[in-house]
């Protein structure tokens, strides 16, 4: 393998401008040590043609390299920048979020339901952010969805303290036979920030990824 003047193998400069994310500084550096090696080659035993070919073409991909990782962080930055704008839009809104946690604070931790058929029996379990079982719960039975609100209440009189809990629910048919039950949180969007180009909202109290809303409701009323 053809070295520079200095004893760096070229393919390993070419790996470190591939990780580094300042991709220009060691694209130059490639530049001057490959004219560099060309000017200081030794007369009598020159640069074979297939190496300086084999270098170009590790210049060709390095150039690619670089302005890809261009490319990629501009189109991070435009999709980090449309999530904020739309998270902003969300302030005040009720959503439904992609999984069972929902957020325990200055108001109830709420879910919603579905099942694919009617309900005879609905029951289940609400597990801190541990999964521990801190209540069971009983739901109306008679259709195939419905929601639910937790006030935090325990069955010894004393109230959960704030945080994420998760509901999950187990339900039958009239012929006994069990039912499938998909559970979602809900929860009204308070505050919306932004750390590092990370989008996240305020979900009673729970920071909730901006990801993981999968439907705005509507305005009631």
């Amino acid at each position: 393998m053809q070295t520079s003047p200095i004893g760096q193998p070229v393919t390993s400069l070419t790996a470190a401008a591939s990780r580094s994310d300042s991709g220009g500084t060691e694209f130059n550096m490639f530049l001057r040590l490959l004219t560099t090696q060309l000017q200081n080659q030794d007369p009598l035993d020159p640069l074979k043609s297939n190496e300086y070919t084999q270098q170009l073409a590790q210049y060709s991909q390095l150039e690619q390299t670089i302005q890809g990782n261009d490319t990629l962080k501009s189109i991070l930055t435009r999709l980090s920048s449309q999530d904020s704008a739309q998270a902003l839009g969300l302030a005040g809104r009720d959503v439904v979020l992609a999984g069972a946690e929902a957020g325990l604070g200055a108001g109830p931790a709420t879910w919603r339901y579905t099942a694919d058929r009617s309900l005879a029996a609905v029951s289940g379990t609400i597990s801190d952010a541990n999964g521990r079982v801190v209540q069971n719960v009983v739901l109306p039975a008679g259709s195939a969805g419905g929601s639910y609100a937790w006030d935090g209440g325990l069955a010894n009189g004393n109230r959960a303290a704030p945080g994420r809990y998760s509901l999950a629910l187990r339900g039958t048919d009239a012929s006994g036979a069990a039912v499938p039950i998909t559970v979602n949180a809900t929860g009204r969007v308070g505050d919306v920030t932004i750390d590092n180009g990370v989008v996240g909202l305020d979900i009673n109290g729970t920071n909730q990824p901006f990801g993981a809303v999968v439907r705005v409701l509507a305005p009631a009323g």
